[in-house]
């Protein structure tokens, strides 16, 4: 078992608290088999809602998964308690917006969606269901690109530029003493 962080990098104007809301908030990712190696090439989400019982009565897990390529079961738990807002402090510093406790199942790249709020620095005013896809798309050379904006691509993740919101996104591996 090992846990892997998602951490956020952004520069936030006029918000702050930017973060997923509620338990049927769905995380984007594709998923490396970490017996075989097989990588999903579709994006598949995992919700904190989801509870998926593990063979053996081990536990439950936020997705059960079979690997298409070797058979083998993997799981993956959204670690409830992890899940941070980023904030107007947190400009330009890499902050973990959550952790997955993977038993299997290697979250290799994210894809932000709906489901993100913020709220305005000064007037306390609540952004809800913020839509980052709209936001952002992707180019052929998997960077994120905003329309009129620039794109960078670079070895700690994805860099976009937006006038509401720039963010990079990383996907490390935690390692716990």
């Amino acid at each position: 078992m090992g846990k892997i962080a998602l951490q956020l990098k952004a520069t936030l104007e006029n918000v702050t608290n930017l973060r997923p809301v509620g338990e049927d908030f769905r995380w984007y990712l594709k998923m490396k088999c970490g017996n075989c190696g097989e990588i999903s090439e579709k994006w598949q989400y995992i919700r904190l809602m989801d509870s998926v019982a593990l063979k053996g009565g081990r536990g439950s897990a936020s997705m059960v998964q079979k690997c298409k390529l070797c058979a083998r079961e993997n799981s993956i738990e959204i670690l409830s308690s992890t899940i941070k807002s980023y904030n107007a402090e947190d400009n330009e510093k890499f902050k973990t917006i959550v952790e997955f406790e993977c038993r299997g199942l290697e979250p290799v790249d994210f894809q932000p969606q709906a489901g993100f709020a913020a709220e305005g620095v000064e007037s306390g005013t609540v952004f809800s269901d913020i839509n980052l896809q709209e936001k952002v798309r992707r180019d052929p050379a998997r960077r994120y690109v905003v329309p009129g904006g620039n794109s960078l691509f670079g070895k700690q993740g994805f860099q976009a530029s937006s006038r509401f919101v720039c963010f990079w996104l990383v996907i490390l591996l935690v390692k716990w003493p």
